[in-house]
């Protein structure tokens, strides 16, 4: 056996380097034309189903508005149940048929459970699962105690175990009407940004968790897995879940994590996913610019590791708020060019 692997070490490599490069053109054109058939043949939401996980604030807010512009029922779940509403009314002026609000924390099985049949019993079908809830923990992990660290349980608990519950409980539902998913990930699952590798963690499992959904669905079910940069949203409001395990809003902290990067609207970022689900396509990085940090990490992992320890970590017993990170954003006017408006306002949920 022991053989067999070293030969295997030897020639599989030099098989598959040979094997790139010539199947790379043909693949590429492929990848091309079904791009552009996909945009031509895209799905209309008009009059179908789609329920989102997640619908209080944020992305999910704004995919809600997305899909009502176009037509689609929904089913809008959270756990805050006045913000479900109030999306639900906007939603609903924005020209979706019928909405419903199902308050709901999907880290809860029982909760999952009557999220799809209280959907089902009201339309009879579901045709779009949308996946978007999720808390951030940030922290170093060195700073947690053993008691800490399970307070951050909720990042699995919500941010993996909910949305594998909801999509138990709504697979056979959307078998039936050859549905897809669509479930929001992050760019942190590969960025290895400190004091997120909570929140990495819980998304680097649900990207291995659909892709192994997608072979075993096969073309039963669509899944779109979304990899968002930086977007507009409570997270980047400042809105944390702390090693205490309370959430809180940290402006400063979010500097240190965040820095100078553009961060894009929800509206934006919710147009992109809802195109991209309704195209078909097995992922979308959002904004299309953040992909290269992806090659940055697949061919260039240290320069990437020495760059996030060099820009947002300080020496030990240095304020994080001493982090070149944070340094940064003292340039006048500079968070005014990088920030939509709605991250300076002092208004943020923190329940």
């Amino acid at each position: 056996m022991d053989l067999i692997n070293k030969l295997l070490d030897i020639f599989v490599p030099n098989f598959f380097i040979h094997a790139l490069f010539s199947f790379f053109p043909v693949y590429a054109c492929f990848k091309i034309c079904q791009y552009i058939l996909r945009a031509i043949f895209s799905e209309n939401v008009a009059g179908k189903v789609v329920l989102i996980a997640g619908a209080s604030s944020g992305i999910g807010e704004h995919l809600a508005y997305e899909y009502a512009r176009r037509g689609a029922y929904l089913v809008l779940a959270a756990r805050r149940e006045k913000s479900l509403k109030e999306v639900a009314e906007r939603a609903y002026w924005l020209g979706s048929p019928d909405v419903i609000t199902v308050p709901t924390d999907i880290s809860k099985v029982q909760d999952s459970k009557r999220l799809i049949r209280e959907a089902i019993n009201h339309f009879g079908r579901l045709d779009h699962l949308v996946n978007v809830a999720g808390v951030t923990p940030v922290t170093m992990f060195e700073d947690c105690s053993p008691t800490e660290i399970r307070n951050l349980a909720p990042s699995m608990d919500i941010n993996f175990w909910g949305y594998v519950y909801v999509t138990y409980f709504a697979a056979s539902h959307l078998r039936k009407t050859k549905g897809k998913i669509v479930v929001i990930a992050s760019s942190a699952s590969w960025l290895n940004a400190p004091r997120l590798s909570f929140y990495g963690a819980s998304k680097a499992a649900v990207i291995s968790f659909y892709e192994t959904l997608r072979v075993e669905f096969a073309s039963e079910i669509g899944i779109t897995i979304v990899t968002p940069g930086l977007i507009e949203s409570e997270m980047t409001k400042g809105k944390f879940l702390t090693k205490e395990g309370t959430m809180v809003v940290d402006q400063e902290m979010r500097d240190v994590v965040i820095s100078a990067v553009p961060i894009e609207t929800a509206e934006r970022c919710a147009k992109a996913i809802v195109d991209s689900a309704c195209r078909g396509d097995e992922y979308l990085v959002e904004p299309f610019w953040f992909l290269s940090t992806f090659y940055y990490k697949m061919f260039l992992p240290e320069v990437i590791e020495w760059f996030n320890r060099w820009f947002f970590l300080t020496e030990p017993g240095t304020p994080p708020g001493e982090a070149i990170s944070k340094k940064i954003l003292d340039f006048p006017g500079l968070k005014k060019i990088l920030y939509p408006d709605s991250l300076l306002s002092p208004e943020i949920k923190v329940d």
